[in-house]
């Protein structure tokens, strides 16, 4: 079975690499926090040569990124479970702010590596968007306004920025947005 990564798609073997690399990555973030983390320290720490790490990822702010785009990406939306789209987009906003609440160290990571400008960083972006749009959209129903959405991802946006750093926890970032949507699902 292959898998897509960011750069190009992957085999069985490539695809177990880049998780050791994902993983290495958390445990060093753990230890090192961002700015001490290096792709030379994530590639010892998964048993692979750095040039290897190197032909997955640009570079540590890539790494973090796709770190997140994962997360993001196994998380199944919350259920669509009879209630109306106010409760549903809150529901999506929560979650979103939560995948990381219990790491705060990945988190402020995330928010520095999303703001980079290596090109593989901004695929990942647009990726990152693209389903956090479309979890919006699904939870506002099909004819979703378009600025209805666009506001929602820029609350979302904006608070994630804020608790990445350090104004808030997640915890407190995630009800800061629900009030903050709450004012524009329900003037």
């Amino acid at each position: 079975m292959s898998m897509e990564a960011t750069r190009r798609r992957l085999t069985e073997k490539q695809a177990d690499t880049v998780d050791r690399l994902t993983r290495a990555a958390m445990d060093v973030l753990s230890r090192e926090g961002f700015a001490g983390l290096t792709v030379r320290m994530v590639a010892a720490q998964a048993g692979v040569g750095t040039a290897t790490a190197y032909t997955y990822f640009s570079s540590k702010e890539h790494l973090v990124a796709e770190m997140f785009w994962r997360r993001l990406a196994a998380t199944d939306p919350p259920p669509e479970d009879g209630s109306d789209s106010t409760a549903r987009v809150l529901a999506v906003l929560r979650q979103i702010a939560m995948l990381m609440a219990d790491e705060p160290t990945l988190a402020g990571a995330v928010t520095a590596a999303l703001l980079g400008t290596d090109p593989d960083v901004a695929h990942l972006r647009l990726r990152i968007g693209s389903e956090i749009r479309r979890r919006l959209i699904d939870a506002l129903g099909g004819d979703a306004d378009p600025e209805l959405v666009e506001t929602l991802e820029m609350i979302y946006a904006g608070a994630l920025v804020r608790a990445g750093m350090g104004y808030a926890s997640y915890a407190e970032i995630a009800e800061r947005m629900e009030k903050s949507a709450l004012r524009i699902l329900k003037p």
